[in-house]
């Protein structure tokens, strides 16, 4: 039976919704982030070293990583779905999507989060000048024009095909929700701004499997 270690208001929402779209059956084991640090509990590393989410057990197997884990659940388990075919120009696109997710869009994304935390974090008055400065600088001149250029990137890319693999609803598109609920609580994409993007998680959000996977995975939000 595959089990998902799932973490509150982490990228393991989207592991449900992938298993959702499958039909495939699973057991979740619940953890709570800490409320004042937001970090995973410890107990995460009782079922992989870095302790983070999503996880996976499926029998002896532990598997970490978003994209890891949607390829394997799809490879092994979709008989086919969600996965273009191999060797196809579509197949390339998706496995493209999977890798981009993690690997550009979300350093800017959490870069903007730990900034933004700097510059609202308690410090002594003499402190608290400098280091909202430095976080309005790092964001200003760095962080905020690097989110630009991948948003302007990502709507450019949807007026081409209504789905980032092509045609058809696939993977990665699930890969892509957390980057882009994380651009839209976070990061200014607005339907005025990026009317693609926005008409995009308009479309996922309404999709069944996305609304049993908020039921089964419990309130989730991503700021």
């Amino acid at each position: 039976m595959i089990t998902v270690h799932h973490l509150n208001n982490s990228r393991s929402q989207r592991i449900l919704w992938l298993l959702e779209e499958l039909a495939l059956p699973y057991d979740i084991k619940r953890y709570e982030r800490d409320r004042k640090t937001m970090l995973a509990p410890p107990e995460l590393r009782q079922i992989h070293p870095l302790g983070k989410s999503p996880v996976i057990t499926d029998g002896d197997l532990v598997l970490a990583e978003s994209g890891a884990i949607i390829e394997y659940l799809a490879g092994h388990h979709g008989g086919g779905r969600l996965l273009p075919a191999a060797g196809t120009p579509e197949r390339l696109r998706c496995t493209y999507w999977l890798h981009y997710a993690e690997g550009s869009a979300m350093p800017p994304l959490l870069l903007k989060l730990v900034f933004q935390r700097v510059a609202t974090t308690p410090a002594p008055f003499f402190v608290k000048p400098v280091l909202k400065g430095v976080a309005t600088k790092v964001q200003d001149s760095f962080v905020d024009p690097q989110i630009k250029l991948h948003l302007d990137y990502l709507e450019s890319e949807l007026t081409k095909t209504p789905w980032f693999a092509g045609e058809s609803f696939t993977a990665a598109d699930i890969q892509m929700s957390f980057p882009l609920e994380a651009a839209s609580g976070r990061a200014g994409l607005t339907p005025a701004r990026y009317p693609r993007l926005a008409d995009f998680l308009t479309r996922i959000h309404g999709r069944p499997a996305y609304q049993r996977a908020l039921e089964k995975g419990g309130a989730y939000h991503v700021g």
